[in-house]
Formats: C-alpha cells, structure tokens, sequence
C-alpha cells in the first residue's frame, strides 16, 4: 500500500524514536566528511546516506578529461569532484566516486544564481563570466549526511541532505526578481567532448522535471534517469543545446525550444527556471535518480521523501548514519574519534545501491531486472577492496557483504562474458586494474558464513571467471605458469594476483568439499614462484622462453612488469603462503632483514615519478602505504618470528597516513579501503589472506572497542596501558585464555567475547 506524505512522516518519527530508545551514542558529530578531500584523498564531502545511489557534493572545478587530443593531467585532481584548496564551487551534483583514482560520474550539476543569467560556469580565476561563485571554508559546514556553503557572488545559502535515491537541495535566496536555479545536463567528472550521447528532458508542470542522460565514460553504456521536484512553482523557464556539430535537426525546429518549451532533446543540454524571491526565502530542490526510467526515479522521489521537509530529511539521514556508526564505539579523545568514524564513515560510502524502491535495475544485458530478497549494489573497486573492506564488513556490515555477493552472481549471470565482476559500474564493468578479485570477496563470505545463496553456483562462477583464458594473460599464465613480459606489460603483478585468487577459489572449493576443484587451484596459487628471481631475492618479469628480463630495476614503479608499485613492494605479494615465501627469501632472519629496508629505505621521486597514484605523502620508506599492494606487509613480521616489529610499524602507518585533517589521507581512499586498513589495525588485527578465517594481530590504537555485531553477539576489545609510547604487546588474551602465535580466528569474533591486550613501552622479543 502507498504511504501518504503523513504516513511515511510517522513511520519515520517511530523508526528515529527507536534509535534514541536504544541509547545509541550521538556518533555521526565526530564524521569531518573534509578529510581526504585534498592531496590524494579524492573524497567528497557531500551528503549521502550509508551505501546511498546519490553522493550529493560540490564541484569545485569543471576541468575536461582531454587537453589537446591527449589525457590531462590536471583532471586527475578532480576524480571526486572537490578540492579542498579551491576558492570556488560551480555546482552541487548528485553521483560521486569517494576516493577512486580514476573517475566518472558528476550527475545533473544544480546551481542556484541571481542577476544576470549565465548558463557557462565560468573559470576558477574569473567567477563572475558564468555561473559558478567564491566561497570561504569559513562559512561552510560538512557533516554525516548534510553539507552547508555560503555562496559568496550570489548571497546564497547552499544546504544539501539525501536520502538512498533522492537529493535535497535547500537554497536560501536574498530579495531578487532575477534568481534562478540553472540544471547542467552537461557536466560531468572528467568529462570530455563527445561523452555525453544525449541527454532529454521534461517539463511535468510546474514544478516538477524528468529526463535523463546517457553517458559514455568509464562505463561505456551508462544511463541515468531522474526526477526534479522544485518547493514552489517557477515563473519561466528554458535551455540551450550546445551541440552546434548536429547538422540533422529534425522538423522541431518550427517551435522556439529555448524558452518555456516542455519537451527537450539533444547531446548538450542547460537548462534554467527563473523565480521571484523575497528576502531570505527558501527554495528546496529534490532531484531523484534511477538506472530504470523517469517514472521509477518519480517513485522513488515520492517514497523516500513525500512531505517531509529538509530538516526532517536531514534528520532521518543523520539517525541512519548514527545507527551505523554504532556497530563500533571506541574510547579515546575527540581527535581518535574524529579519525575513526570519519573512517567508518569512508567505509559505508561505496559499495553504493543500485536499484530502485521497487527493486528494479537495469543489468548488464541492459535489461530491467528485479532483486528479490536482496538489495542489489555497484561500485566495486575490488582491486582495492577485497583487502579490508569487504573483510570489514564480514565482520560488521554480514547481511549488506551477503547481498554484495549475490550483486556479484547477478553481474555474472546477466554478463554475455560470464564473469565475475573487475570493477562493476552502473550496469557494466569498466575492466580497471589486475586479478579477479570478486572470487575473493565470493569466497571470504561464504567461508564466514556471510552468503545465504547456493554456494556451488558461487564456486562455479568463480571457476569460470578465472579459465577466462582471453582476458589479461590468464591463459597463458594458466599454460606457462606465468604471464611472459613481451605479452603484457604488468605481467608480474597479474601473476601475483592471480595466484592469490587461485588460492581463494581452492579454499573455497576446500569449503564445500569440491577436491578436484581444491587440487587444480591450490597448484595454480603457487605460480608466483615462477617471478622469483632467487639470484636477487625479488620478483621479476619473464619472458616466454623462460628466461627473465635483463633490463630491470627493483625500484622503478614504470615499465617493469607491475601495476601502481615496485619489485620491492610486489615482491611481498604472497599473502596466501608467507612461510613459503620467506623460505625462498632465505629464511626467517634474512626475511625480516629485507623488511627493515624496505620501511627504513629512501625512495626518490624518480622511480615513481610516472605513477600518479602514489605520492611522497603516501610511502614510508620505500613501503608505499597510499597505494594498495602492500598493505599486509607490515604484518609479515609475523611470520619472521618479530611480531614486535608488525606492532611498531603498524602504530607509525597509523601516526604518519591518517590524521584529521583535510590532506589527512596519505593516498587515495579507494572506496574506502584505506580507511577500512585504519579501523582493523587500529582495533588491532588485520586479514591478512581474505579466504581464511584467520586475522594477524598487531597493535590497538585505542582504549577500549565493543562490536555490535548482526547476529546480537558483542564482541570487545581492550587495550591495558596502551598510549603513543605504548605500542609493543606484551600479552594478549581471548576469553581469559592467552593467544601465542598471534592469530584471531573469525569464528571467535562473531562469538561474541573479549580480546585483552596488555602493552608496554618495550619489545617483547
């Protein structure tokens, strides 16, 4: 049954009471959306709700993709949209990436104006020529689920809250016969000529306008549908097609399209709509999305907001955060807060939803499916997050990492390709970086218990996935044993990765007791022995007659067989078998030696100066924190028998790469790994090998934890002594019961239970 405006008022005010009734702690007050929002954060610091569709955030520049048929540089800059370091804001947008090192997205750019009506955005250095206006961080204001600017050159309070599907726009306008709110049909994140395929919309009556844009960008086949609901009726309206290259424009021509004309169409599309405002009036726009149709983004408009005003919508949306942020509560002071449930926050960001109120989605057969049972999602970087993140959520966020899975099984099974995802993106997958990752977050939930579809059919899924033998090297990797160098230039690091998958697949395969299956995978996850290079103790690219590359340097991150890293960073990239590993590095001693260089080395600029993802900020050493591939390495000591040294190095990645400040972040977020990497160390134990249910434990950086978990059990954490001097564990007890090798199962987690650790200023050798 349809909920009427006061219906859906109530049922929300009982679902916000329930909150308060179980005394959750005020969380979302600690959340500086700010954070990584300069240097290689890439974050935005927009208003979403936890894995919402919409990421409602600013624009700070509109810089295109292309400069001079080549790539732009620059662009790399904007991949979510804001910089903090920036003087102006030439929009509020609805679709954002939260910390990814490419981009897309950038959906129907709102902007509110009075005086003269400009429809460009003007440039950074001259505002005044378009649209777009100064603003001073000291009038703006970033929470969890709600945004707040004062927009300089127009006298304009710029509000934003969201819902899942939906985002409100509140506009505070001075007195003016002259104001408007201009739609951007045009703007996009690393935009270029010829991205937009076309773009249509329509006037519904006075106040309310659908439409939608087809993109051709990261996803090749991208459409985004939306519906546009203004708080009082405009006295005019209209728009401008900016594509002057269309030479056949049709018999619509006999009608005057730029000025209040409900129906339009074209590649390039503005349009503005024209109030009359007294002093200080209030003008909401709300601005609904959907993958399926207009009438599904009216729905969806209708359903998740009806009546309620914006404070109310901001309020729900804070509740909701507030909810989420509880699954944690930690001890510390307001800073170790602020770092913390920003990061929970970063974590809840991506995956995003993916489907409208009514379950639909379109799949990547461009077909409207529906999701049963489940809430269908997009937005999987798995290259980063397959790391922490989803690992995090078997642990906090099962049900939602569940449904991920079967977005998964229904990528595959939509696909002509008959893959698991490499990076899913509105109903494609844009195919970013190395390995099949999805087989690992597949299988780390079924393991755990965090999967309730037929698991077979997920170990069949995977199977396929990896014999793909056309994509990437796989077969020859599957014929050789390796990927030979002449044939692909990241060739070692795709072998690494895929023997890291491969032994995902045969744990799962272990699982469910399919040994054939076990036995022709676990050989596979042993190919990375065929990089090592025993003469120089690293991995090295091969060529086809087996022989390895003589040009070669260990340092280089640019043409030396790796994606985004060095030999000295992938070298250490066997997280599934750390002992062989160290067998062949010389043992235990020699093994921790080569650590120490690694975190005590220097780096120049030179040997990473063509990879834009990794940045001074983010590399201690020669270990480069900022990027993904050697997160787990500071936990292989480990296995070297020093694990004093795993809690030393831990605690200074902690100090150096994450504080909360706007350049806080020491590299990209990467949809949230990066801070997923912060919260599991700082609660003192990491998974080191997703696939497993085992965690490396290293050294807590707070107080005192309490894990809410889904199933009702509680699972707690605390730390005795522990401060910045205090790094080194001492002792660590489970249930009262000392724990040696340094190992927490995740069956002992999702328990329930209390895991002590006594610390101290010096190494327990």
């Amino acid at each position: 049954m349809k909920k009427t405006g006061s219906t859906l008022f109530l049922s929300l005010l009982f679902f916000a009471t329930a909150f308060k009734a179980q005394k959750f702690e005020k969380l979302y007050q600690y959340v500086n959306p700010l954070i990584g929002t300069e240097k290689m954060g890439h974050t935005y610091p927009g208003a979403t709700v936890p894995f919402g569709a919409v990421q409602l955030s600013p624009e700070t520049d509109t810089i295109s993709y292309e400069l001079n048929g080549k790539y732009n540089g620059e662009v790399y800059k904007y991949c979510a949209g804001y910089r903090y370091e920036d003087k102006t804001i030439a929009g509020f947008s609805s679709t954002h990436f939260s910390g990814t090192g490419h981009s897309d997205l950038g959906d129907f750019l709102i902007m509110p104006t009075i005086g003269k009506l400009q429809l460009n955005p003007g440039t950074a250095s001259h505002p005044e020529n378009g649209y777009r206006s100064r603003f001073s961080h000291q009038n703006e204001t970033a929470e969890a689920g709600y945004y707040k600017v004062k927009l300089d050159d127009h006298n304009i309070l710029a509000e934003l809250t969201a819902t899942t599907r939906v985002g409100v726009h509140r506009y505070t306008f001075p007195k003016s016969d002259q104001a408007h709110i201009i739609l951007d049909l045009m703007a996009g994140i690393y935009n270029y000529d010829g991205k937009n395929i076309w773009t249509y919309a329509r006037v519904e009556n006075g106040n309310t306008i659908t439409g939608y844009r087809q993109t051709n960008g990261w996803a090749r086949t991208r459409t985004v549908y939306f519906a546009m609901k203004f708080s009082k009726p405009f006295k005019a309206y209209g728009q401008k097609n900016y594509d002057e290259k269309q030479v056949y424009k049709g018999f619509w021509r006999k009608f005057d399209q730029t000025k209040n004309f409900p129906e339009i169409a074209g590649k390039n599309l503005k349009m503005y709509f024209d109030f009359d405002t007294q002093e200080n009036e209030a003008i909401e726009v709300r601005l609904a999305i959907s993958p399926v149709s207009q009438s599904n983004a009216l729905e969806n408009l209708e359903k998740e907001t009806g009546n309620l005003s914006f404070d109310q919508v901001k309020a729900q949306t804070q509740e909701i955060w507030n909810k989420e942020l509880n699954k944690i509560i930690i001890k510390g002071s307001d800073t170790e807060k602020t770092n913390f449930y920003t990061a929970m926050y970063h974590t809840f960001i991506n995956p995003t939803t993916y489907m409208d109120v009514n379950g639909e989605y379109k799949g990547l057969d461009q077909n409207i499916h529906k999701a049963t049972g489940f809430t269908h999602y997009t937005t999987f970087s798995l290259w980063d997050t397959y790391r922490a993140l989803h690992p995090l959520f078997n642990i906090i966020q099962t049900k939602r990492n569940g449904d991920m899975v079967k977005s998964m099984m229904a990528h595959y099974n939509q696909f002509s390709m008959k893959m698991l995802p490499i990076w899913s993106h509105y109903a494609n997958d844009n195919w970013c970086m190395s390995g099949y990752h999805s087989v690992s977050v597949v299988a780390d939930a079924i393991i755990k218990g965090n999967y309730d579809g037929d698991p077979k059919e997920a170990l069949k899924a995977c199977v396929e996935t990896a014999n793909k033998r056309d994509y990437e090297g796989i077969g020859q990797y599957i014929d050789l044993g390796y990927i030979p160098a002449e044939k692909n230039g990241t060739s070692v690091s795709n072998t690494l990765e895929y023997a890291y998958d491969d032994w995902a697949i045969a744990q799962l395969a272990k699982h469910l007791g399919e040994t054939e299956v076990y036995n022709q995978f676990i050989k596979r996850s042993e190919n990375w022995k065929n990089n090592f290079d025993p003469t120089i103790g690293f991995m090295r690219p091969r060529l086809a007659d087996g022989s390895f590359k003589k040009d070669f340097d260990i340092l280089s991150t640019h043409g030396q067989g790796f994606i985004e890293g060095n030999s000295w960073n992938y070298s250490f990239f066997v997280p599934q078998n750390p002992d062989e590993l160290i067998k062949m590095m010389g043992g235990k001693k020699k093994f921790a030696t080569k650590l120490d260089e690694l975190f005590t080395m220097h780096l120049p600029d030179e040997f990473f100066a063509d990879t834009e993802d990794i940045t001074r900020e983010g590399i201690i050493g020669g270990y480069v924190h900022g990027n993904e591939p050697a997160h787990h390495v500071a936990y292989l000591y480990n296995w070297a028998g020093q694990p004093w040294k795993t809690q030393a190095q831990i605690r200074r990645i902690l100090e150096m790469q994450y504080k909360a400040t706007p350049d806080g972040l020491g590299g990209n977020d990467d949809a949230g790994q990066m801070s997923a990497w912060y919260i599991l160390s700082t609660l003192g134990f990491y998974p080191v090998a997703p696939g497993s249910e085992d965690y490396s434990i290293g050294s807590p950086a707070i107080d005192h934890a309490v894990l809410n978990l889904e199933n009702g059990k509680v699972f707690e954490i605390e730390a005795i002594h522990q401060n910045p001097k205090n790094v080194y564990v001492q002792k660590v007890l489970l249930n009262g019961k000392e724990i040696k090798d340094f190992t927490l199962k995740h069956s002992d987690i999702v328990k329930g239970g209390k895991l002590t650790f006594y610390m101290g200023n010096k190494a327990k050798k």
